[in-house]
């Protein structure tokens, strides 16, 4: 349990992050950050990251000591990033939320292995049919799979916490796709000892 004088932290992050943020901080004793998460569907147009977290960003003014983005750059072009300069806050390090779990090195290290990579979190295993196949149209229009994937070679699961539904879900989205499959557990890379950094500082 945080001191009573801990300084108050905002989280605001990504809905795709929400279930890793909360179990974080609560398994980490960091009660004194308040985590708020932002719809995940916000992915599926991007220009409306930085709007949305500029709106949040005003409305926190003032009420915490400390505010942590939780989003990696995911689509805005820099302009998510310019707006966090402007703001004096800071962000997890990546462009996406895999990349942050994966870890810096190992993310790089798999890029360069294989370019055509599709990678699945625990969330978006868990949502890919509704984010994607459905949101993509791809359940009514399977030539939109080789529009999509056709330039994709592997299907990589990197999990924060499996299950076994979730890996036969992500095997299935690679058969799916017609993709080589690959599992690689990560928990949660480079974001937790983020947070419990944060966490501790005053």
């Amino acid at each position: 349990m945080a001191p009573p004088d801990a300084p108050q932290i905002l989280i605001l992050g990504c809905g795709a992050l929400a279930r890793e943020l909360l179990d974080i901080t609560h398994r980490n004793g960091l009660d004194h950050m308040t985590v708020e998460c932002l719809p995940a569907a916000l992915h599926n147009t991007p220009k409306d990251i930085t709007p949305a977290v500029k709106k949040r960003l005003d409305r926190a003014k003032g009420r915490y000591d400390k505010i942590f983005i939780a989003y990696g750059d995911c689509g805005t072009g820099g302009h998510l990033d310019a707006l966090i300069e402007e703001y004096g806050v800071q962000r997890l390090p990546g462009a996406h939320c895999y990349e942050f779990f994966a870890g810096s090195d190992l993310f790089a290290q798999m890029s360069e292995d294989q370019l055509g990579t599709l990678w699945l979190t625990d969330y978006l295993t868990r949502h890919f049919d509704r984010f994607m196949w459905s949101g993509l149209g791809m359940d009514k229009h399977p030539e939109l799979i080789d529009m999509y994937f056709g330039n994709y070679t592997r299907v990589a699961y990197i999990s924060q916490n499996p299950t076994p539904d979730l890996l036969a879900r992500s095997a299935e989205i690679a058969t799916r796709l017609g993709l080589v499959y690959e599992h690689i557990h990560v928990g949660y890379g480079e974001a937790e000892p983020r947070l419990i950094a944060l966490g501790a500082t005053t």
